[in-house]
């Protein structure tokens, strides 16, 4: 059977605006990044063109609200899953950037790099999060629904994508899909041979700005 997933990064939130480390912190969406979030709805509204989609959402609120303003669009429900909530950056959350940085330890360019411990009490490994989104993934995978509308978050994003193109989970510490708030990645499942396909990463052409900052 064929498939699509529509793979939406949350839009401008509140901890991007005031320089703060998301993760797990429950930033809200700015007045911008609502406004954001009813483009990407549009834009949903006129890729999905009629066909009805499951929308799938992480559970921290500026996810979720996005989530939200995409379902009342679409007469659909939200159906709410912590695992496509952003790594946790334990003791961070909430806290400058620039705090972050000055404590972290960077990844190991070779080596162990999912497992890798940041030296962040509290924070997630990377592989924590990769079990995570693999799991929300196989879960799609098996579903028997042909569109999946999933609201997320960047480093999320980037796991999803591995797990849909069968990247094997320990090589996923080697890859990054950059992908900006607001953004809408498409993958698709051939019909045909049942390849899975990137069709579309990182797409922002519906918003009428440059989207804020990055995901932390």
């Amino acid at each position: 059977m064929s498939k699509t997933i529509y793979l939406v990064t949350h839009p401008e939130a509140t901890h991007h605006t005031d320089g703060l480390v998301g993760g797990w912190f429950d930033s809200d969406l700015t007045t911008r990044g609502v406004e954001q979030a009813g483009a990407i709805a549009e834009s949903l509204v006129r890729r999905l063109d009629g066909a009805t989609t499951e929308v799938l959402s992480s559970d921290l609120l500026r996810a979720r609200r996005t989530a939200e303003v995409i379902a009342n669009r679409l007469h659909v429900q939200v159906n709410l899953d912590a695992d496509l909530r952003e790594k946790s950056f334990g003791d961070a959350e909430g806290r400058s950037v620039a705090w972050l940085r000055e404590r972290i330890i960077p990844i190991p360019e070779f080596g162990e790099r999912l497992r890798h411990d940041e030296g962040i009490p509290g924070a997630e490994t990377r592989m924590d999060l990769a079990e995570r989104a693999y799991r929300v993934m196989d879960g799609v995978n098996h579903s028997p629904h042909g569109q999946h509308t999933l609201v997320t978050h960047g480093g999320t994003s980037t796991l999803l994508i591995a797990a849909w193109i069968g990247m094997p989970i320990v090589h996923a510490g080697l890859v990054h899909f950059r992908v900006s708030p607001g953004s809408i990645s498409v993958l698709r499942r051939d019909s045909r041979n049942l390849s899975h396909e990137v069709a579309q990463l990182n797409d922002v052409s519906h918003l009428d700005q440059e989207p804020q900052g990055r995901e932390i």
